[in-house]
């Protein structure tokens, strides 16, 4: 069953008088239940799939068609009282640099507990206990003095552990990782995923966990979505995608992620084309090694691979 459906979404903003084509026509179902990972290089697209599904845009973008259906329901049409009624609730996202995301104004049990109160209700005494709970249950310790410290005196893996409480206080169907250990060290990273599969089993919720390393999801995740320059190129299942990558823009990335000793690091060559700029064919064309004139003059098609396998490319 599929939890989230978008279709054909498109997306583009402004910058002083220049217009970015962010997205430019995402298809992906995420199913029920499933863990699944959106991969690409800074700039395809991935975060704002995400924000574009919470209706947490900045003002200078705007959606220009598509759909996203959760539960069958078009967000998209929804009012921003009704999206306020379903984040949270349904569908949380921890993003990245949590510092950051944190308000810097007031104690971190404050703000999940607030959280808690505008979702799911009940008092002031039954708020801050849920909060202290959720702190507890991500590892943070002497939880009850934690609650009342401001962001500023937390570390950033006990900032993370922190927005992934809030995630956790109201029990979301839907869970969305922006790169949720970014800046994190090796050891906190280990935690902090480990913390994330937890959760998701806690809750029996759906993960989406955003990142530009290819090479760790196959640890967290079962599903894959490979995008660029605002498109999917790739999906299917890890074993799928990572054992056998039908599109060139999936092999690519997959051997910048595997090394061998003695080589030289590997890179693809070439760089991402101007997102202000509309193009007929793939987008990937200028730096794929497979592309004809085909590819620089016609949109690829999606072509299924193998049974829920599926690749943008004329030649998949």
């Amino acid at each position: 069953m599929t939890l989230l459906d978008i279709r054909d979404l498109k997306l583009e903003f402004t910058i002083g008088r220049e217009t970015i084509y962010a997205l430019r026509g995402v298809e992906m179902r995420v199913g029920n239940g499933t863990r699944t990972a959106i991969v690409g290089e800074s700039g395809s697209g991935k975060t704002m799939t995400a924000l574009a599904a919470l209706g947490l845009l900045p003002p200078t973008a705007r959606v220009t068609g598509g759909q996203i259906l959760f539960r069958e329901q078009d967000l998209l049409t929804l009012s921003e009282k009704e999206l306020q009624a379903i984040r949270g609730s349904q569908i949380c996202m921890i993003f990245q640099q949590a510092a950051a995301a944190l308000n810097p104004l007031y104690p971190v049990g404050k703000q999940i507990a607030d959280v808690y109160r505008h979702q799911v209700g009940g008092s002031k005494q039954e708020a801050w206990r849920r909060a202290v709970e959720v702190l507890a249950a991500t590892g943070i310790p002497e939880p009850e003095d934690r609650a009342r410290n401001y962001p500023y005196e937390y570390s950033g893996g006990m900032a993370q552990r922190a927005m992934i409480a809030m995630a956790l206080v109201c029990s979301p169907r839907l869970l969305i990782a922006d790169e949720p250990t970014s800046g994190l060290d090796v050891t906190i990273q280990v935690q902090v995923l480990d913390l994330i599969q937890d959760v998701v089993d806690q809750l029996d919720a759906t993960l989406v966990l955003i990142s530009h390393d290819i090479a760790l999801v196959s640890t967290i995740c079962d599903h894959v979505v490979v995008m660029y320059a605002g498109k999917v190129m790739e999906s299917g299942t890890v074993e799928q995608v990572l054992r056998a990558p039908a599109n060139p823009y999936t092999i690519g990335l997959l051997r910048c992620f595997t090394q061998m000793e003695g080589e030289n690091m590997p890179f693809i060559p070439g760089r991402v084309p101007d997102l202000r700029q509309s193009w007929q064919g793939c987008g990937f064309a200028s730096r794929c090694p497979r592309a004809t004139a085909l590819c620089h003059q016609e949109r690829p098609p999606v072509v299924e691979v193998e049974p829920g396998h599926f690749s943008t490319c004329h030649f998949s």
